[in-house]
């Protein structure tokens, strides 16, 4: 869990130049300010990602899992697998792999953002942040990566791109009505969390964020949810509630039509042109404006 006090700020500059030399992390070279990259709290792998992780079957989550529990849901190779964010709260990484398709899921609990990459490498939680946002690192080569910004930041693998996955990121009854034999990460982790414990309680009602961020869009609620898509450098935002209360429905974005598929709280985007579905991001409105000044704001 992340925490932050104006102390922690003022010394932040010593912390992680401490943390950097028992890490290891090289910052050279750095696609982004060295001086934003700020100390979150735990040290590297204090937040511990899972790797392997055991599953288990619909009926056996059901029993302590609620219906409004929030999951991010997966398909690959025809398999569906749910992965709660009760969990991901307390590991924010997973490592995974269906059949020989390999893939890392993400969450970030500062900015609601939840994203799974269509990846091979192993990936750790550094304990760094970047805009509130997590930055990962592979264990090969260490680099830093950044969630939202979907590349390698620092490192010898700096710029190298991550691919999203489309994902349903939604109430746990929106995901098992559309995939009743999937499977459910358990909470068997070999760790030992509280994972009825929300870590993060009241910090979604408030519109402050713990750490700082160089952006600030007052179009929206800061932890207003919204769904966010990038295409073809363009950005665009569309708070959750909104689309729910259109149900689903077909709109234009520049040339491109979209059909927007929404079932309870499940919202998918497809390009009609192809029928492709395309991997938007569910997460607070803060984080996109943050990391896309110039995002676009669907209008009602």
């Amino acid at each position: 869990m992340y925490s932050m006090s104006s102390r922690f700020v003022l010394s932040n500059c010593f912390v992680l130049m401490l943390w950097l030399a028992l890490s290891g992390f090289m910052l050279s070279p750095s696609l982004i300010p060295r001086d934003q990259i700020l100390a979150g709290g735990p040290p590297k792998d204090g937040i511990p990602a899972l790797n392997h992780p055991k599953m288990e079957s619909s009926d056996a989550a059901d029993r302590w899992l609620a219906d409004s529990d929030l999951v991010l849901g997966v398909v690959a190779d025809g398999q569906a697998r749910a992965y709660p964010i009760r969990i991901l709260n307390w590991h924010e990484i997973v490592n995974d792999k269906i059949g020989n398709h390999a893939f890392v899921v993400t969450y970030c609990p500062l900015c609601g953002s939840g994203m799974v990459f269509d990846i091979a490498d192993q990936f750790g939680v550094s304990g760094l942040l970047y805009q509130s946002d997590v930055l990962l690192y592979d264990r090969k080569t260490e680099s830093l990566w950044s969630q939202l910004m979907m590349q390698a930041v620092t490192g010898s693998r700096a710029g190298e791109k991550l691919t999203s996955m489309p994902i349903h990121h939604g109430s746990w009854q929106a995901w098992k009505a559309v995939h009743p034999q999937t499977m459910v990460l358990s909470r068997e982790t070999t760790y030992r969390r509280d994972y009825s414990r929300n870590p993060y309680v009241g910090y979604e009602d408030s519109s402050a964020t713990y750490f700082p961020i160089n952006h600030h869009d007052s179009r929206l609620h800061a932890k207003t949810w919204v769904l966010a898509l990038s295409m073809a450098g363009r950005h665009k935002a569309w708070p959750i509630n909104r689309l729910i209360q259109q149900g689903s429905h077909r709109e234009r974005w520049g040339d491109i039509e979209l059909m927007f598929e929404i079932h309870g709280d499940s919202i998918q985007v497809k390009d009609t042109s192809s029928a492709q579905l395309l991997p938007a991001t569910r997460l607070y409105w803060f984080a996109w404006s943050t990391f896309h000044p110039d995002t676009e704001l669907a209008k009602d």
